[in-house]
């Protein structure tokens, strides 16, 4: 592994509500077994927010505000701030394994990996729900049943545990603050689309899928309920349906999802049927039959508000 990799660990933070699980999390940082040049805390440009934090975070984090509110404006003042090679981002309220970044680096000896992602495990504040299937880990922002189960080349990672080299910014741009999450609204996909933008401006660039890097992510009581999970599975829809908006190559745009939708139907859905008795599989079948109801009827809301501009 290359000695002299410096890594810039970017966390995002939007409410004073998150405080503990930020110092969970930039504590898991300083405890990796190769340690980042630097952590970097982005706020939303909020003056309460930024006064909150800037007095309990200690000196060796570095603090900065965000030009405009949303994750992707937060996750792009990390990259303009950051002095490493590799931008690694994470969650504020996730934590990361010790050996997260060792596992990530190693797969940037190929010159042509210009991104890796990890696996995210779900840290359950309070039960997983016996509707909810692995399937589903999606919608709590968590690795799902379906994904490859060892190292593999894909279209892009998830946002709690990425990476990308810092350079590939300046090649292509950054995140679209007009696709992804803002505050609580639901959308998501900015990673998606930047990773599109990579893979049709340099096709021989490669992103990495890498199992061994982990993080656990925190999946709170609120995340539980069966109106999130239809909230969340419109707002997928409706972010993928402004990714084709924007004219981003249909070759990337939905494969990841065409994969996805042929996993469901040839395998979790038949497992399901063979066990039908059970009211677990009941409710497996019920909550990915509405999971993808809502998703579709979001692309086609997203796709219909385009037709009426």
């Amino acid at each position: 592994m290359k000695a002299m990799w410096r890594v810039s660990a970017v966390v995002s933070v939007y409410s004073k509500g998150r405080l503990r699980y930020l110092l969970d999390c930039i504590d898991s940082l300083r405890r990796q077994s190769v340690k980042p040049f630097e952590v970097i805390v982005v706020l939303d440009p909020d003056p309460d927010l930024i006064d909150f934090y800037r007095v309990r975070l200690s000196g060796d984090v570095r603090v900065v505000v965000g030009d405009g509110f949303g994750l992707s404006n937060a996750r792009n003042a990390g990259v303009k701030n950051s002095r490493g090679d590799i931008v690694a981002f994470i969650d504020d309220d996730a934590v990361a394994d010790g050996n997260w970044l060792k596992n990530i680096l190693k797969n940037y000896e190929d010159p042509e990996v210009v991104g890796v992602g990890g696996l995210i495990k779900p840290l359950w504040e309070g039960y997983r729900p016996v509707w909810l299937p692995e399937e589903l880990d999606w919608v709590v922002g968590c690795s799902y049943k379906g994904l490859p189960e060892h190292r593999a080349f894909v279209r892009n990672p998830i946002g709690c545990n990425m990476s990308f080299r810092r350079e590939i910014f300046d090649e292509v741009g950054f995140f679209r603050s007009d696709i992804g999450r803002f505050g609580k609204l639901l959308l998501g996909s900015e990673e998606t689309e930047f990773s599109i933008r990579i893979l049709e401006n340099k096709p021989r660039l490669k992103i990495v899928y890498e199992p061994s890097a982990v993080v656990y992510h925190r999946v709170s009581p609120d995340r539980v309920s069966f109106s999130y999970l239809l909230k969340r599975s419109f707002g997928e829809g409706l972010s993928k349906a402004l990714i084709v908006n924007s004219g981003r190559n249909l070759n990337y745009a939905l494969t990841t999802e065409n994969q996805y939708l042929r996993y469901l139907i040839g395998t979790a859905v038949p497992s399901r049927l063979k066990s039908f008795y059970k009211l677990e599989s009941v409710c497996h079948l019920a909550s990915m039959l509405c999971s993808s109801c809502a998703v579709v009827g979001g692309f086609l809301v997203g796709k219909l508000l385009k037709s009426f501009r």
